[in-house]
C-alpha cells in the first residue's frame, strides 16, 4: 500500500521530510503547504513533482491524503492536529508534541476517542544504534545498570543549519532542551520505562524572551538514576553524549550515531553494520512508519509517549531562573 501524505510546514523539517519520503516507495507526497509565500515558492522550485497548495485545507482535505505530517513550530501543533482529526486523517507530528501540557493531553484523548492512528517524529524509535544499545541491555552485557548520563553543549544555539528558525532561540517554543533533550528523554523512557523528575534547575539569560542557557535535572526510571545537563555557554564543539553506566561495561551513544563501549579502559567505538549510512537508518525508520500507518505493529513513537516526554521537559523548564 502506498500512503499519501500531506505536509504542513515547509521549513527545515518539512523539506527534509519531502526528501526522505521521496526515497521510500511506500509513501507519496500528495500535497504540501506553508503559510509563508517564500517557503511555498522555494518548495515548488526544489520539488517540482510535489503539488504545493496555497491553502491549509487544500492540503489536509485532499481526497487521497491518508496522513497529515505537521512540521510547524510546536505552538501550532494542537490546532493543525485537531483540523486533521476532524478531516478523518491519520497524523504524524514533529516533536516536541507541544508546549502546553494540558493542550497536548487533550490531543491524546481526542486521537484515542476517534481511533486515529498517530505518530511523533522521534527517530530513536527505529534506529540501528538504539537496537545495539537495547541488545546490550537485554543480553546482560553491561551487568547491573547503575545510572544514565546525558550531557549536551551547543554554541551557538541554534546550530548554524537551524539559524533560519528564529523561534528556536525563544523561551516560548524553542531551546535545546525541547529540541534535542526531548529525543533523549524519549530514548530513556523507551529503554528503562516511565521517568519521574527528582529535581531540576534551569538558568535563563536576563532577556525575558531567550531560551535556557544551562540546565541540570535528575530523573528516576524504576530505580535507575538519570542525570541530565546542558549548556549553550562558552565556545566549543557540540556535545551530545548519552551514557549508560553498567557494573560490567558502560555504553555511550555520542553525536547521535557513534556507539562506544568501555570495560573500564578507553572508550572503544563499535562497528555496527550500516549504522554510519544515514540512508540505512532512514529506511529502517520509514519502514516502521509505513507499518504503523498501514495498521501493522510498529515501534514508532505515539502521541501518548510524546506527551510523557513533554510533561518532563516542561516541568524542568519551569524550574528556571534568570542569571
Amino acid at each position: 500500500m502506498t500512503i499519501a501524505v500531506a505536509i504542513v510546514g515547509l521549513g527545515i523539517m518539512g523539506n527534509r521530510m519531502l526528501a526522505s519520503l521521496e526515497m521510500h516507495d511506500g509513501f507519496r507526497v500528495a500535497a504540501a503547504w506553508d503559510p509563508n509565500d517564500d517557503a511555498r515558492n522555494k518548495a515548488t522550485l526544489d520539488f517540482p513533482e510535489v503539488v504545493v497548495v496555497s491553502g491549509l485545507m487544500d492540503a489536509i482535505e485532499a481526497a487521497d491524503v491518508d496522513v497529515v505530517y505537521i512540521a510547524c513550530p510546536p505552538k501550532a501543533h494542537a490546532e493543525y492536529v485537531s483540523i486533521a482529526v476532524r478531516a478523518g486523517k491519520s497524523v504524524y507530528c514533529e516533536k516536541p508534541l507541544g508546549v502546553d501540557v494540558a493542550e497536548s493531553a487533550a490531543l491524546v484523548e481526542l486521537l484515542a476517542s476517534q481511533g486515529i492512528i498517530n505518530a511523533v517524529n522521534f527517530p530513536f524509535a527505529a534506529n540501528l544504534q538504539v537496537d545495539y544499545l537495547q541488545a546490550a541491555l537485554n543480553g546482560g552485557q553491561l551487568g547491573e545498570v547503575l545510572g544514565v548520563d546525558l550531557h549536551l553543549h551547543f554554541n551557538p544555539w541554534p546550530r548554524d543549519w537551524q539559524s533560519a528558525a528564529t523561534w528556536l532561540t525563544k523561551r516560548a517554543e524553542g531551546g535545546y532542551l525541547r529540541e534535542v533533550g526531548s529525543h533523549f528523554v524519549f530514548l530513556t523512557e523507551r529503554l528503562f520505562g516511565e521517568a519521574t523528575l527528582v529535581h531540576s534547575s534551569v538558568s535563563y539569560p536576563d532577556n525575558d524572551e531567550a531560551c535556557e542557557s544551562s540546565f541540570e535535572a535528575a530523573l528516576d526510571c524504576s530505580g535507575v538514576p538519570v542525570r541530565m545537563s546542558g549548556t549553550s555557554l562558552g565556545v566549543g564543539p557540540d556535545v551530545v553524549e548519552f551514557t549508560i553506566h553498567g557494573s560490567h561495561k558502560s555504553i555511550r551513544l555520542s553525536n547521535w550515531s557513534e556507539v562506544y563501549l568501555s570495560d573500564g579502559g578507553p572508550w572503544a567505538r563499535q562497528d555496527i553494520a550500516d549504522a554510519d549510512d544515514r540512508r540505512a537508518n532512514n529506511a529502517r525508520f520509514f519502514s516502521d512508519l509505513h507499518d504503523m500507518f498501514d495498521g501493522n505493529p510498529s515501534g514508532i513513537a505515539t502521541f501518548a509517549e510524546a506527551l510523557s516526554v513533554q510533561r518532563l521537559i516542561e516541568v524542568i523548564l519551569s524550574s528556571g531562573h534568570g542569571c
